[in-house]
Parts: C-alpha cells; sequence; structure tokens
C-alpha cells in the first residue's frame, strides 16, 4: 500500500509538467459557421498583453462570396475593418490585456447567407528546429546560387 502515495505523486508531476509544456503553445481555433443573410457574428478571445494573434478568413459559399469583417481590441477601439471582402488576414501584437472580439457580417444582404472559414492562433509559433535563425537552408541558399550564372540552353534541332 506504501507504494501508491508515490506513484500517485509522480503521476501528478508529470500530469503538471504536461500542462506547462501546453500553456508555452500557442492556442486557436478553426471554425465553419453559417452566417444568415442581414446578420452578424462575433466571436471573443482573451489575449494578454505583448502576445501576437492573428485572424485568416474566407468566404467558401454564398453570394459574391463576401462579408464585411471588423476586430476590437477589449476597450472597443477597432483595430481592423474590411468590407465586402472575400478572404483576409490580420495580424496583430495586444496593447492591452482583455477580451478581444471578431465578427463577421452580412447584413448588406438581404437574400443570400453565407458560409465562412476562419483560423484565429494566438501566440508565437515556436521555430520547426531549434536556433533556426542561425542555419543556412536551402531556401537561404537560393540567392547564392543564382549569382552563378547558367551556360545557355541549347535546343535540339
Amino acid at each position: 500500500m506504501g507504494s501508491a502515495a508515490p506513484l500517485s505523486a509522480s503521476v501528478l508531476l508529470l500530469l503538471l509538467l504536461l500542462l506547462l509544456l501546453r500553456a508555452e503553445q500557442p492556442r486557436g481555433a478553426e471554425l465553419t459557421f453559417e452566417l444568415p443573410d442581414n446578420a452578424k457574428q462575433c466571436f471573443h478571445e482573451e489575449v494578454e498583453q505583448g502576445v501576437k494573434f492573428s485572424l485568416d478568413y474566407q468566404v467558401i459559399t454564398g453570394g459574391h462570396y463576401d462579408v464585411d469583417c471588423y476586430v476590437e481590441d477589449p476597450q472597443g477601439n477597432t483595430i481592423y475593418r474590411e468590407t465586402k471582402k472575400q478572404y483576409d488576414s490580420f495580424t496583430y501584437r495586444a496593447e492591452v490585456k482583455g477580451v478581444y472580439q471578431f465578427c463577421f457580417s452580412n447584413e448588406f444582404s438581404t437574400f443570400s447567407h453565407k458560409t465562412v472559414y476562419f483560423d484565429f492562433q494566438v501566440g508565437d509559433e515556436p521555430p520547426i528546429l531549434p536556433d533556426m535563425g542561425n542555419r543556412v537552408t536551402a531556401l537561404t541558399q537560393c540567392p547564392n546560387a543564382s549569382s552563378t550564372p547558367l551556360p545557355p540552353l541549347r535546343v535540339p534541332v
């Protein structure tokens, strides 16, 4: 019976470690939803000060494939607004902590509903490889490779 206590302590330690690792990763949501004609749909997300978030959206079906979209900070200031867009991307670093609201509007349409997809991400994504900024990759080598002229092409006659 004495071994049950250390086992539960190690399980709790493991769970705490997993929770801490999860807290360091960016979080986000993807959603596809119906936006009826003459309607508006808003979503809310709490963001810490100094943390980057991004919103990507696209109208998948309906009418002229367009919606209005805006993002407001916790104080109600509009930090992004576009009208009748088929798709767009917006990235912002939160200046204040609080609940940010992003809304999609189809209020200009009186007869066609839309299907809208969005991807909302909060936090910076870690690099794929550690110390990636200091590594030479195939893409960083491309400009150097083009400095050597290629021989002329020979076309068979």
